[in-house]
């Protein structure tokens, strides 16, 4: 009868230790598909942000441009084009506490709750 007893034991024992070992690399390779998601998800988002960037660059060189040869003057189109944006950046800092702050906030959670259904969406179909 005790030798019964050890043996139960020591089988729950290996079970635990397999157990756990396999709860280490389950928690390992969750932890390595997050780091992987969000590196991939910070890459996309700084190429989009460069592109975009790119993009308002020279379309406001192109802006300038176009303004100069409609007013007649490098100094007009360009100063045209600087005081553009200072209409923008004025009325974005007198906007910014009701509109455009939440809206930002309010994409910004819509983003991360995505995010985690699809997280929780995958971990379901394993």
């Amino acid at each position: 009868m005790e030798e019964k007893k050890e043996k139960d034991f020591q089988d729950i024992l290996s079970e635990a230790k397999v157990y756990l070992d396999t709860r280490v690399e389950y928690t390992r390779l969750f932890l390595v598909k997050r780091a992987s998601k969000l590196f991939a998800d910070l890459i996309t988002t700084a190429i989009v942000a460069v592109c975009f960037t790119l993009a308002f660059i020279l379309g406001s060189i192109t802006l300038a441009l176009f303004l100069s040869t409609v007013f007649g003057s490098y100094t007009a189109g360009f100063g045209s084009v600087a005081l553009i944006y200072l209409i923008v950046a004025v009325i974005v800092y007198f906007t910014k506490d009701n509109f455009i702050e939440k809206a930002i906030v309010n994409f910004t959670i819509r983003k991360y709750f995505k995010k985690l259904e699809e997280d929780e969406d995958d971990e379901q179909k394993v």
